[in-house]
């Protein structure tokens, strides 16, 4: 079969997305997810997104990682995926739409940049040099200094695989704090099983263990190697957020078919 698809990236987070919504994509296999994402036998992606139809929503993702396996939210391929609903015509002001976390509120705003409404958080735990917390995705968070020395993808994948984490895995975040406002985060990621150059949900976690403003609202600069994002939000209290907002680039990469 041969299966139309766009390569999109978000600060270097990148994706196939295919659209689906005349369902003519049979149900994919992990092997077939793995090898369209395989950077040296497929088209080379960190995840891959089918562009859906939902009853009350403008469209539905879903969402698999590279390993093959359908998984939790991706921020970074959520706001892709706009910008991909977009492109196939889909204009609105504001966009509605269901992924597997739950409904989602997004914007394309003038300079073409998507902001993504996240879930709210309710629960954080704090651990004295980390935290743990799911913001769609679960993750873990270790603050750090001098990370553009870390071993980003040794360290995250022995913590990954620890114990504690092992059966259901969880993403591993290394945040160093630049300034008050501004942190820089390198993220190993499940199912990726490497570090990427950003990570949606993981940049948002960070960022919300970061906020300067005890309580109310927040606006964190954040610094990836894949370029700049942004997240606002509104802090109740230590475990407890709301209105947060991932914010940042999405862009077309290329187009192309191929075989599965």
């Amino acid at each position: 079969m041969i299966l139309e698809f766009y390569k999109y990236q978000g600060t270097g987070n990148d994706f196939v997305i295919i659209d689906n919504r005349n369902n003519q994509v049979p149900a994919l296999t992990s092997k077939q997810v793995n090898h369209i994402c395989d950077r040296k036998y497929g088209i080379g992606a960190d995840g891959l997104m089918l562009l859906g139809k939902k009853e009350g929503y403008d469209f539905e993702m879903i969402y698999y990682n590279a390993d093959g396996n359908q998984s939790s939210m991706c921020g970074n391929g959520g706001r892709c995926l706009v910008k991909f609903a977009h492109k196939m015509g889909i204009h609105k002001g504001a966009y509605y739409f269901i992924a597997i976390d739950g409904p989602h509120d997004a914007e394309i705003d003038s300079e073409g940049k998507v902001r993504l409404k996240m879930q709210n958080v309710n629960n954080v735990a704090y651990y004295g040099s980390h935290a743990i917390l799911n913001t769609g995705s679960p993750h873990f968070i270790k603050f750090t200094t001098h990370i553009k020395d870390i071993s980003v993808s040794e360290i995250g994948k022995e913590i990954r695989y620890s114990k504690e984490f092992e059966e259901e895995g969880i993403n591993v975040n290394f945040v160093e704090a630049i300034d008050d406002d501004t942190i820089y985060v390198r993220t190993y990621e499940r199912g990726v099983e490497d570090e990427t150059l950003s990570c949606g949900t993981g940049v948002t976690a960070a960022s919300l263990v970061s906020a300067h403003n005890d309580n109310g609202f927040n606006r964190v600069e954040v610094k990836t190697p894949g370029g700049k994002l942004s997240v606002e939000f509104d802090k109740i209290d230590e475990e407890h957020f709301e209105n947060i907002w991932l914010c940042g680039p999405a862009e077309f990469v290329f187009k192309g078919e191929i075989v599965i």
